[in-house]
């Protein structure tokens, strides 16, 4: 049998195109109309991973996450009409373990499906911080994506791998021939104002965007990402 996929969502034509193209990719797919009708199905069926609308009627996606989250570690994405950063902190906070915006490609939705699927397989605390989420900004390095104030910034690799490291471990200093090692690798024959070029270009996008973090110069020493 395939991986069973839950969807919710009250959008009829929304819901028959993800089932048309899940089954495609050889899921079984069942569909539910409503929050209420939702888990009540997933109770039942026990699936492997449900796409889940915030907007629907009896229930909305938000408390159907909560409940999901209560009872089981099955992964869970989000299906929101809305880009705002709020909304979708708010349903990491509920448990959900990605989000989709709509209007989405069905490239997007397997992808994400795919990426969840490979982490929950051993859920484990490493792989779970693959994704970091401060105020205003969120480091998805399983979608490679940074979002910033809730618009995604197009970043090169080497910018994501250093914020993502640095913020893996707020308010430690590190130095620049310890980014290097971690970063680059012990292989990399730059010197270290490779990491000061990076962080500038890191701070031209991050800078002022919240009070509550900050990529901070330690004078003599290196950087560190702050945490207030």
């Amino acid at each position: 049998m395939g991986i069973s996929v839950l969807v919710v969502e009250d959008d009829r034509n929304i819901a028959e195109l993800l089932q048309m193209y899940l089954e495609k990719e050889g899921y079984a797919v069942t569909i539910a109309g409503n929050g209420g009708q939702g888990l009540e199905k997933f109770r039942f069926l026990k699936p492997d991973l449900v796409l889940l609308d915030v907007m629907m009627p009896v229930m909305d996606g938000w408390a159907v996450c909560k409940a999901i989250r209560a009872e089981s570690t099955t992964p869970v994405i989000m299906l929101t009409a809305k880009g705002e950063l709020d909304d979708k902190i708010t349903g990491l906070k509920s448990g959900a373990d990605d989000y989709i915006t709509k209007p989405f490609e069905m490239k997007e939705v397997l992808a994400r499906i795919e990426a969840v699927l490979r982490r929950s397989s051993g859920v484990t605390g490493e792989k779970k911080l693959r994704r970091l989420v401060y105020d205003k900004l969120i480091i998805d390095m399983d979608a490679f994506e940074l979002i910033v104030n809730g618009k995604k910034i197009d970043t090169p690799p080497k910018e994501m791998d250093l914020l993502f490291y640095l913020a893996s471990s707020p308010n430690r200093v590190y130095t620049r021939n310890q980014l290097l090692d971690e970063v680059w690798g012990f292989d990399y024959f730059g010197d270290s104002r490779t990491v000061d070029v990076h962080i500038k270009r890191l701070r031209e996008k991050l800078e002022g965007i919240s009070e509550s973090w900050s990529l901070k110069t330690v004078w003599g020493v290196g950087y560190k990402f702050e945490v207030l």
